[in-house]
This record gives C-alpha cells, structure tokens and sequence, in this order.
C-alpha cells in the first residue's frame, strides 16, 4: 500500500504566478531585436521626410509670391503703375496717400512673413525684372542674393 502524500500534485499558487511572470516577460535579447528593428526603421524612412519639409517650405513661398504677383497686377491695371517704394506690398492693403484709383485691398489679409520667418523683399523697378518688379524670399539662409532666393522672375520662367 502506498501513502497517502499531504501535497497536491497540482503546483502551488505561488508557483503558478511565477510560471506566469516567466513566460510573459521579454528577454533582454528580443527587447533589443525590436529596437534594432525600429533604429533601421527609423533611418529609412526620416530621411524621406525631411528632404519634403524644405520642398513643402519652397512651394509655398512661390504659390505666396504668385498671390502677390496677381494682386500687383491688378493694383497697376486700377492705378496705372506698380506701387513704389520698399513697401510696395503693404499698398496693396493699404491706399497710398498720392495714388488715384485705388480700388483696393488686392489681398484679403496683411503680409504674411516667408516660410522661414523672414520679410518678402520688393522692389520696382526690379533688378531681375528691370520693366516691372521683383518680389523675393531670401529663403532658408535668410540672405539676400543667394542661390536660394526665391524670386518671382525664376517662377514664371519656368
């Protein structure tokens, strides 16, 4: 005859929850893998992104200057010239004080700032564009007469 044995063959509570905590748990190993995995990731596909930011800031600062360019021409269709004077831009929302037939604003809000935070530069006569006007982003470098320069002659020509 054999003995009654007082234990349970069943494990205990204690070693249930260890068992448990053991096979849910990561190892160190295949933490690691998964940063791997992301790092290469990661150095795939930001690359990609950034370059588009740059692309993104410029499209945009040349669909500003072509707003621009609508509203001086219909400022010189109304008053007969292109406004003069470095604030030639601020006179397509506000009417110059010696400017007949002034049937503006030509632009639904204030001149806003380049992509890059930086004033757009107008001039007429231009230096570009010596029979009309020149609008200009100094682009990223925020330095005029840069091969970055953003200018309204270079857009149209292209």
């Amino acid at each position: 005859m054999k003995a009654l044995n007082p234990r349970p063959l069943l494990p205990s509570r204690r070693e249930r929850v260890l068992r448990r905590r053991a096979q849910a748990a990561f190892t160190l190993v295949e933490l690691l893998l998964v940063l791997v995995i992301l790092g290469i990731l990661a150095a795939l596909v930001l690359p990609k992104f950034t370059g588009r930011t740059e692309q993104a800031r410029t499209t945009a600062a040349q669909t500003q200057i072509s707003t621009f360019g609508t509203a001086l021409d219909a400022y010189e269709v109304d008053t007969g010239s292109y406004p003069r004077g470095n604030d030639g831009l601020s006179q397509l929302i506000m009417q110059p004080s010696d400017v007949t037939n002034w049937r503006g604003p030509y632009l639904k809000s204030d001149i806003p700032l380049d992509p890059w935070g930086h004033p757009y530069v107008y001039e007429f006569p231009g230096k570009v564009n010596p029979s009309g006007y020149d609008i200009r982003s100094m682009g990223p470098d925020g330095q005029a007469g840069t091969n970055d320069d953003i200018i309204n002659a270079r857009i149209s020509s292209r």
